[in-house]
């Protein structure tokens, strides 16, 4: 849950430096903001309990780890069951390889990107989150061909200038 804060020059300098690279070591980002590294760790830590960070993970190359099929999965649930919405949220959220889900306007109610080892894994897991579950009442998947970009990073407003 983020809690209301207000971010100022040097906090957006840091976030922009830690969602490139969170490993930094804290006098090299003290160094790129101007602060001791005591006061960036003060600000970081600032930063986590107000849930502006909410957490600090590993970014995997998928080839690397023989994950070699992504795909984008449009998907229309019926509208006449009236927990449908609720279980199609938490069955996303368990599945390991659902790595984004969005609610959506217009056709479809989500947007889903999946990671898979290969296309049978995709066609089993696909078979199960969306053929099985008969709330689903139809779903188009759209296999990636090349990554062109993938990142999790926020685009950060234009900081405010010290004044």
């Amino acid at each position: 849950m983020t809690v209301s804060v207000v971010l100022d020059e040097v906090d957006y300098l840091l976030l922009e430096l830690v969602q490139a690279d969170a490993a930094q070591p804290l006098h090299t980002l003290g160094d790129r903001v101007g602060l001791s590294p005591s006061a960036v760790q003060r600000r970081l830590t600032r930063l986590r309990a107000a849930g502006v960070i909410r957490a600090e993970v590993a970014v995997i190359d998928p080839l690397a780890v023989g994950v070699t099929a992504t795909s984008v999965v449009l998907v229309e649930l019926t509208g006449d069951y009236a927990d449908a919405y609720a279980a199609f949220r938490a069955r996303m959220l368990a599945e390991p390889a659902v790595q984004q889900c969005y609610s959506v306007l217009g056709q479809w109610d989500y947007v889903v990107v999946m990671a898979n080892a290969d296309l049978a894994e995709y066609r089993r897991i696909s078979h199960e989150l969306f053929v099985e579950d008969k709330s689903v009442l139809r779903y188009e998947t759209l296999l990636t061909y090349e990554r062109i970009k993938a990142q999790l990073a926020v685009p950060l407003p234009p900081r405010p200038q010290r004044g």
